[in-house]
């Protein structure tokens, strides 16, 4: 059984039941609660054969990385979500893309884990295009600029976290970014 915790807390249960037929007979999976799409088939193929305890582990490490990446988004979501629009996440988690619509710039995020276990990305790209107010400024950018302070925010932090990050320090970035753009 494991159970999953968020901020140190449970939210939610999972089982697992194992059987071997006899003590020299590899163990098997008989049943379980584990969402479909994370790799139990894999893990028991790959070790429960030669590790019983490694297979419980690295289930638990995928379950525990699975609800703290969901409940990232349910939380951006919930607290800025008339802010972000197109939020889309594959059934792991482990792809999330969303955009961010702001009077002087789309923000478009795209995030991805390089494992079902990790809770931090390892791929991430944040590109922001000017609306026409910084065209009729005179500055024009014909392509995607990207926020690398942005990009390292979500490298570091919890996606809510580097959210905030992303939306407090934008205007700056903007400004600067843009600037140098129609400086050229």
């Amino acid at each position: 059984m494991w159970i999953a915790l968020l901020k140190g807390e449970p939210c939610e249960l999972y089982h697992c039941v194992l059987e071997s037929k006899s003590f020299l007979e590899k163990m098997t999976v008989l049943e379980h609660t584990i969402p479909f799409f994370l790799p139990i088939r894999e893990t028991e193929n790959d070790l429960l054969s030669s590790n019983a305890m490694r297979f419980i582990d690295h289930i638990g490490e995928l379950l525990q990385a699975y609800v703290d990446r969901r409940e990232q988004v349910r939380l951006i979501k919930e607290l800025y979500g008339n802010q972000i629009g197109d939020l889309y996440h594959s059934l792991p988690y482990h792809i999330i893309q969303f955009a961010v619509d702001d009077s002087d710039c789309k923000v478009t995020v795209s995030l991805r884990y390089a494992d079902l276990i990790s809770v931090l990305p390892s791929r991430v790209r944040v590109l922001v295009w000017p609306t026409s107010q910084f065209k009729k400024d005179g500055i024009s950018t014909p392509s995607p600029a990207r926020l690398s302070y942005a990009e390292d925010a979500l490298r570091t932090m919890s996606l809510p976290e580097a959210y905030a990050e992303i939306v407090l320090n934008l205007p700056q970035a903007l400004q600067q970014i843009f600037q140098q753009g129609g400086s050229s």
